[in-house]
């Protein structure tokens, strides 16, 4: 590399420094094999959302090596000196734009013309003034985003309503100032909905209207009686065609009878039945009608009958449909409906206006001005990036705050407060991903979090780093602070166990074998309960049920194994003496000797346990938790023991005497009980070592005299010793063994 790089221990890792603005501005020449980061989402993280959406470019929802390139060289040519980058800054003054570059002089102008829009006289731009666009186009006629407003017509109020009146009738979009405009689209589809409009009237002649101005009324009463109308001419005709089906086809004097309370409002159910009274010769009598359809009647024989019209037959009727086709098919090639509402005149009146070009002259006047917005735009982004890039690169190139105690790094969401012990190190998630995050060596507490507050919920990696493990398990309920101090709800849902310390792990195995004890003892327990409760139901059935007759009740002895008792008794023997010879070894061990020895073995045990913590301690990464949530991270980002403990919070406690006189007498009874066992420990084996001490030459044991034995000839022993074995009798059960 051409650049001179500094470089410096980070976690232990060796990563470049970034500490001035020329660093920045070589960037793209540093090797992407020392970057920490490759890739980083642009949500979820405790940074401006606006800035990572600049950074993120092509919008695909990851900020890559190459977009913060990118953004590195943008700025750096656009300032005089980089090095201002690194005060991280929310106010550049106009001295700081490098002119000789063709973005800095134009972002220069756009500045300029920024505070001039806000009525604002200075030599410097703030990250305040580009914050509202509302207000920077406040009072602008155009701003180059091809919207129009009535504001943009001037003086012409004309011209001004009608843009008003094309936003209400076809639609409408937000202007740059905040107020409601139109676009080029909109006045092409308001003038073609006026041209649609006019030429559609037009075609209604004469002929399309059967019943003049009442032709919709009468379309509208013949179709609410189309069906009924239809319905009965089919009874009709059930009728002609069998004279039987009378009854079957007509009112039904069952169903009325059946209908209780007030007939009047049984409406429905009266309507159900035919319009009127079928007969074979197909006529319908206008004057004795369902009651339930009268109205409709009335109506119907009121706008396309004539007033002595007293029946119809289905030819007539048929005849009446007929007239309504022109008109029905006017109606569908209806065109322009948006603008029937201004009138037929107000429509002919505004096409021969013609405010179309107009209209679209001013549409161009504002796209005019598209690149000065743009550039009032691209003010904003360079204010953001200016106060916030040196902070995203400490993030990812060096992952140097999440190592400074004074700061936070943007993935470290709050703080998770459980189990009497606060942590710092949590992590926003999409949901628990313990695959990838158990290769951190580190213990994670995958929470689900809710804010009523807030409405919202979120996931989090909360790691722990200090503290006991024995109360964490899922469904464990905690509390957690985001960094704007909002409090959530949050509750354990998953948990990636991996040691905290090398004292937990000497514990680890003790703490296993009683866990695996209780569960025993409470499953034997359980069998027990089952097993009593099985034999108990047994012993009620024997006691209740009869023998059968001829039945034989009495159980046959098993034989006896001389074999099986054999090997049994010489197992037997073998673990005794193997039992015998470690109670004779431990006998003879000194007090010293046992405290060593219940080392070693406490030592053995716990030594594998505390190793592999050992190991997997020193080699704690946060990267495979940032890999969990779509983070590329390129090295090893360790947290070791000591920088573990800044993490998270264990609560101290100061030592309290007990206020209450009952808890006062609990403890002394507990001393009490301590101390005597204590002194009946210590006696009991002062009375053991006794004996041992005395081979140092400690007096606590006096010789016993011994008696002088009195020597016998070893022949007369021997005779003696033969006899008596010839003498003794010899059991049974031994003679046959034998």
């Amino acid at each position: 590399m051409a650049y001179n790089w500094k470089f410096s221990s980070v976690g232990g890792a060796v990563r470049v420094k970034i500490d001035s603005g020329a660093d920045i501005a070589h960037l793209g020449e540093l090797d992407r094999k020392m970057w920490t980061v490759l890739s980083c989402p642009a949500k979820n993280l405790e940074f401006d959302q606006k800035t990572l959406e600049l950074l993120d470019a092509d919008h695909d929802g990851n900020i890559r090596v190459d977009e913060v390139i990118a953004t590195a060289q943008w700025l750096t040519g656009i300032l005089k000196d980089p090095d201002t980058l690194l005060t991280r800054g929310t106010e550049i003054p106009f001295s700081a734009f490098n002119e000789e570059n063709p973005d800095g002089a134009r972002l220069l102008a756009s500045a300029r013309q920024i505070l001039k829009n806000l009525k604002l006289e200075k030599e410097s731009i703030a990250l305040e003034d580009t914050a509202d666009f509302v207000k920077i186009f406040a009072e602008t006629k155009f701003n180059g985003d091809g919207i129009i407003t009535p504001a943009s017509a001037g003086d012409d109020e004309a011209l001004a309503a009608l843009i008003a009146t094309i936003a209400d009738k076809i639609g409408k979009a937000t202007d740059r100032s905040g107020a409601d405009g139109i676009t080029a689209d909109h006045i092409e589809a308001f003038y073609t909905a006026l041209a649609d409009y006019a030429a559609w009237q037009e075609a209604g002649t004469e002929e399309v209207f059967p019943f003049g101005d009442k032709t919709a009324d009468a379309l509208a009463a013949c179709n609410a009686l189309k069906d009924k109308v239809a319905d009965f001419f089919m009874r009709c005709k059930l009728i002609g065609f069998e004279a039987a089906a009378t009854d079957a086809v007509g009112v039904s004097v069952e169903k009325i009878g059946a209908i209780e309370g007030n007939l009047a409002l049984a409406a429905a159910e009266i309507g159900e039945e035919p319009l009127a009274k079928p007969a074979a010769d197909g006529v319908l009598p206008l004057d004795a009608v369902n009651p339930a359809w009268k109205a409709a009647v009335e109506d119907m024989r009121a706008l396309v009958l004539a007033p002595e019209k007293a029946s119809l037959t289905e030819a007539e009727w048929n005849e009446i449909l007929g007239k309504f086709a022109p008109y029905t098919t006017w109606m569908d090639a209806k065109k322009g409906a948006e603008v029937e509402g201004l009138g037929l005149e107000a429509v002919k009146a505004e096409l021969a206006a013609a405010r179309k070009e107009d209209l679209l002259k001013l549409v161009e006047a504002d796209k005019a001005l598209e690149e000065e917005a743009l550039s009032i735009e691209a003010v904003d982004k360079l204010l953001r990036l200016y106060h916030n890039f040196f902070d995203f690169l400490n993030n990812y190139v060096v992952l140097q705050d999440f190592y400074d105690p004074d700061r936070k790094a943007m993935f470290q969401a709050g703080r998770l407060y459980i189990d009497q012990r606060s942590t710092d190190l949590c992590v926003r998630v999409d949901g628990p991903n313990p695959d990838i995050s158990s290769l951190s060596g580190m213990f994670i507490l995958y929470c689900a979090c809710k804010s009523d507050k807030l409405g919202k919920t979120m996931n989090i990696a909360a790691v722990l780093t200090a503290g006991d493990t024995d109360g964490l398990r899922p469904g464990k309920n905690a509390v957690f602070y985001d960094r704007d101090g909002n409090d959530w709800s949050a509750v354990v849902t998953s948990v990636v166990e991996n040691p905290i310390s090398v004292r937990q792990a000497f514990w680890a195995p003790y703490r296993k074998a009683g866990r695996w004890i209780s569960d025993k003892v409470n499953k034997v327990a359980s069998e027990k309960e089952a097993k009593g409760e099985g034999t108990l139901s047994n012993i009620t059935e024997s006691a209740t049920a009869k023998p059968a007759s001829g039945v034989e009740t009495a159980t046959k002895a098993a034989p006896f194994d001389v074999g099986k008792i054999a090997g049994i008794t010489i197992a037997v023997a073998a673990v005794s003496g193997v039992f015998v010879a470690i109670i004779s070894v431990l006998k003879s061990l000194t007090w010293w000797q046992w405290i060593v020895l219940v080392a070693a073995l406490m030592l053995i045990i716990s030594l594998p346990s505390m190793f592999i913590a050992w190991r997997k301690l020193r080699r704690r990464d946060l990267g495979p938790v940032l890999n969990a949530n779509g983070w590329a991270i390129n090295a090893a980002s360790l947290v070791n023991v000591k920088f573990g403990r800044t993490l998270t919070e264990v609560a101290k406690f100061p030592k309290l005497s007990a206020v209450d006189p009952v808890e006062r007498r609990k403890v002394r009874r507990r001393r009490f009980w301590c101390c005597l066992i204590a002194l009946l420990l210590a006696a009991a084996a002062f009375c053991y070592f006794t004996d041992r001490l005395t081979c140092i030459g400690l007096p606590f044991h006096k010789p016993q005299p011994v008696e002088e034995a009195v020597e016998a000839p070893a022949d007369s022993l021997a005779a003696a010793d033969t006899v008596a074995l010839a003498d003794a009798p010899v059991e049974a059960p031994v003679a046959e063994a034998l």
